[in-house]
C-alpha cells in the first residue's frame, strides 16, 4: 500500500525536475565571460569561395649589370648574398684612361671654341670691308649719273662734245656691272663665312655631346644597385680587365614580387590564366592573378605563377612561404560577416546578435558561404555585431548574458 503511494510521488518529482531543467534550458539566459566567445562586425565587401594552394615568394625580375666600358676592376664593395638598397655601390672600375680621354676632349673643345671666336671676328672684319667696297662703287655710280645729267644740259648748248657724253655713259654701264659683280662676290663670300662658322659650331656641339657621354660613362664606372635587392652573383675580381658589356653583377629586384605556386591535382580545374587569387601574409590578403601555368604535373602538383596587384608590399621577402586561395566563386559588395564555427550549410541560421550587455538570438538568411566571409541576405545590417565562435552550450538559449571578469 505504501509502495503504491510512493510511486506516483516519485514520478511527479521526476516530471518536476525535468520541467525545471527544460525551463532553465530554454527560458533562462546563458552566461558567458569575455574570452569565451568571438564576435565579428557586419560590413560590406566581397565574399568568395576558394580552393587552397601554396607558394614561394620570388622577385619578379632579375637585374643584370654589365660593364659600361673596357676597364679594370679596382674594388668590390658587396658580396653575393648581400642585401642592397637603391644606389648602393657594388663595385668600381678604374677611371684613369677615361679621365685622360675626358681631359683630351676638353682641350680640343677649348681650341675649337677659340677658332670659332676668331672666325666670328674675321667674319665681322670681312663684312665691314665688303660693305665699304660696295658703298664706294655705289657712290661712283651715283656720281656718274649726276655727271651725265649735267652733260645732257651742256650738250644742248654745245658746251661738250657728244663723244665725251657717250664715254661717260659707257663708264656708268661698266660701273653698274662692276657693282653687280661685287655684290654677288660679297654674297658668296659671306655665305662661305657663315658655312665655316656653322661647321665649327657643329664640331663644337659634337665634341660637347661626346664629352657629356664620357662624363656620364665616368659616373657609371661606379656600379650601383638600380633598386633594392639581393646580390645573387659577382662575376669579376679586383684587378681583372673586363671588356665592354661583360656581365659583372646579377641581382634580384626587390621592388616587385611574384609567387611561384603549386596546387594539388584535385584542384587543377580551378587554375586558369587570369584567374583571381589571394595570398595570405600575416592575416593580410593580397589580391593577384594567375600568370603562366606549367602544363606538366610534378609530384602530383601543378605549378603556376601568381602576380600580385600590390607586389611591393613591404612584408614580402624572397623565399617566404605563403598560403594561397584560388577563387572559384565570388560576389562583390555584399553585406557580409566573417566566417566561423557558428555557421553551417543551411540558408536559415540562428545567430546571437550583440545588444549591449547580452546577445539575442536572431534568425538570419545567408547566401554564399565563402572561405573567409559569409554573405548575409536578410536579418543583419552593417554595423551589427554577432558571435561567430562555437557556442553549442547555448544553442537552445534565447539570450546570452555577458558577465564581467
Amino acid at each position: 500500500m505504501i509502495r503504491k503511494r510512493i510511486l506516483p510521488i516519485a514520478l511527479a518529482l521526476v516530471l518536476l525536475l525535468i520541467s525545471i531543467l527544460l525551463i532553465n534550458k530554454y527560458l533562462f539566459p546563458s552566461a558567458m565571460k569575455p574570452g569565451e566567445y568571438i564576435t565579428s562586425e557586419v560590413d560590406y565587401g566581397p565574399v568568395f569561395t576558394s580552393v587552397p594552394a601554396s607558394g614561394i615568394v620570388n622577385p619578379e625580375n632579375e637585374v643584370l649589370l654589365l660593364s659600361p666600358a673596357s676597364s679594370i676592376v679596382s674594388s668590390i664593395v658587396q658580396a653575393p648574398g648581400s642585401r642592397v638598397s637603391n644606389g648602393s655601390v657594388i663595385l668600381t672600375l678604374d677611371p684613369k684612361s677615361l679621365i685622360q680621354e675626358i681631359d683630351r676632349l676638353r682641350d680640343q673643345l677649348t681650341v675649337m671654341e677659340n677658332d670659332l671666336l676668331k672666325n666670328r671676328l674675321n667674319s665681322r672684319s670681312v663684312r665691314v670691308d665688303l660693305d665699304y667696297n660696295a658703298e664706294v662703287k655705289n657712290l661712283k655710280i651715283t656720281s656718274l649719273k649726276t655727271e651725265i645729267l649735267d652733260q645732257e644740259q651742256l650738250l644742248k648748248v654745245g658746251g661738250i662734245s657728244p663723244a665725251l657724253h657717250e664715254q661717260t655713259r659707257e663708264e656708268l654701264v661698266l660701273a653698274e656691272k662692276d657693282l653687280k659683280m661685287t655684290l654677288e662676290k660679297n654674297s658668296i663670300r659671306l655665305r662661305q663665312l657663315e658655312a665655316d662658322e656653322k661647321g665649327l659650331q657643329l664640331q663644337i656641339d659634337m665634341r660637347k655631346k661626346e664629352l657629356e657621354q664620357k662624363m656620364n660613362l665616368l659616373k657609371r664606372l661606379t656600379v650601383t644597385a638600380p633598386s633594392d635587392g639581393i646580390i645573387l652573383g659577382i662575376y669579376a675580381n679586383v684587378g681583372e680587365k673586363v671588356e665592354n658589356d661583360k656581365l659583372l653583377v646579377k641581382m634580384s629586384d626587390l621592388s616587385t614580387f611574384k609567387v611561384k605556386a603549386t596546387v594539388d591535382n584535385s584542384y587543377i580545374d580551378n587554375v586558369r590564366t587570369g584567374g583571381e587569387v589571394y595570398a595570405v601574409i600575416e592575416h593580410t590578403s593580397l589580391k593577384g592573378k594567375i600568370g603562366n601555368v606549367t602544363p606538366v604535373m610534378k609530384d602530383k602538383k601543378l605549378e603556376f605563377d601568381v602576380f600580385l596587384d600590390y607586389s611591393h608590399y613591404q612584408k614580402l621577402i624572397p623565399n617566404m612561404e605563403v598560403e594561397l586561395q584560388i577563387v572559384t566563386q565570388k560576389k562583390d559588395s555584399v553585406i557580409r560577416v566573417k566566417n566561423g564555427p557558428v555557421f553551417n550549410r543551411n540558408k536559415q541560421q540562428d545567430l546571437f546578435v550583440i545588444k549591449t550587455d547580452r546577445a539575442v538570438r536572431e534568425e538570419v538568411t545567408v547566401g554564399l558561404i565563402g572561405t573567409e566571409y559569409v554573405e548575409i541576405v536578410a536579418g543583419l545590417f552593417p554595423g551589427d555585431s554577432v558571435i561567430i565562435s562555437d557556442i553549442s552550450q547555448a544553442r537552445h538559449k534565447r539570450e546570452i548574458v555577458f558577465e564581467d571578469l
